[in-house]
């Protein structure tokens, strides 16, 4: 395979005000061992020193990164569809500009695409690390699977963003891509919809970073995965006449999830009466009890109990 005849891989980087760490982001796609790539930058109205970061980047590399600024902020989704639009290439990879790949992150993957041609998507193990120190990865909280996996990705999700790469054509075959209605959870309803109708796989090396840092919204913007989950619940009953019939228990799983998304919410702002109330038509099981205590001490233990508990191994988290 001459340098000519490799698929281009497209790097998707959505940025809005990340300047501290994109330099070492943008650097790591430069290191990749993989030589056909270009980065499609979509600056989302950034204010800090991200234009000029990512734009020095594109004077100097003969087209390698590509700037985009949008005329007007949109939510995530929309500017990832927004970049998405731009790309040229075969395989679609997506880097948060806070996170770092290692430089056989493309290579590795692209390898397997090109091995299975029922590959729609493929993720890495990510490495989550704070401080410059690795803390845990997905793959030890969250075990993954490969093949037909729709249900094992529902129940588990194993897949961070920047772990994760796509082939185009599995993108074509949706009625839409990232939802732009969702705030927390637009790639999760992406991934979901793709295992529908593609095969997964993965490789079980920690090629990407995801760094935790004060700016990370996963935790201050939990009361919206509740409302998200219904969502997505209400997605699959539209979009797969049969999902009610065909998968019973991952139905039953998406509504005690969000009752507890939900009871978590509530409780964090100190309504543990309330949170004890969304909960109760799911009277069974540790996880019930446990959290039925936890409602009775200050919601302002959720930050830390939260964190312990992504730590937890998998099978003590369902």
């Amino acid at each position: 395979m001459t340098l000519e005849t490799r698929p281009l891989v497209s790097v998707i980087m959505n940025c809005r005000n990340s300047s501290e760490f994109l330099r070492e982001a943008i650097d790591s796609v430069f290191a990749q061992t993989w030589p056909a790539w270009e980065i499609i930058f979509w600056d989302n109205q950034s204010e800090d020193e991200s234009p000029a970061i990512a734009k020095s980047y594109a004077e100097r590399t003969d087209g390698m990164l590509r700037y985009f600024r949008a005329e007007t902020a949109t939510p995530l989704g929309e500017a990832r569809n927004l970049a998405i639009s731009r790309a040229s290439g075969k395989y679609i990879a997506f880097l948060d500009c806070d996170d770092v790949w290692m430089p056989e992150k493309l290579a590795r993957q692209v390898e397997q695409f090109e091995q299975n041609p029922r590959l729609g998507l493929s993720c890495t193990d990510a490495g989550v690390f704070k401080d410059g120190r690795v803390i845990s990865s997905m793959f030890r909280t969250a075990a993954p699977a490969r093949g037909m996996v729709f249900p094992e990705l529902v129940r588990a999700g194993w897949i961070a963003m920047s772990a994760a790469m796509l082939r185009f054509e599995a993108l074509k075959g949706l009625e839409q891509w990232f939802d732009p209605e969702f705030s927390m959870a637009e790639e999760a309803d992406l991934f979901y919809r793709i295992a529908h109708d593609w095969e997964l796989d993965f490789i079980d090396a920690p090629l990407t970073l995801w760094r935790v840092h004060a700016n990370n919204t996963t935790f201050t913007r939990f009361e919206l995965f509740a409302d998200e989950t219904r969502k997505i619940l209400n997605k699959f009953e539209r979009i797969y006449p049969d999902f009610a019939a065909n998968h019973p228990q991952l139905r039953e799983l998406l509504q005690r999830r969000a009752a507890f998304q939900k009871g978590v919410a509530l409780w964090r702002r100190g309504k543990g009466a309330q949170a004890r109330r969304e909960i109760a038509p799911w009277r069974s099981g540790a996880k019930f009890y446990a959290f039925w205590l936890l409602t009775w001490l200050p919601g302002s233990l959720f930050d830390v109990l939260a964190r312990a508990y992504l730590k937890l191994p998998q099978f003590m988290r369902r």
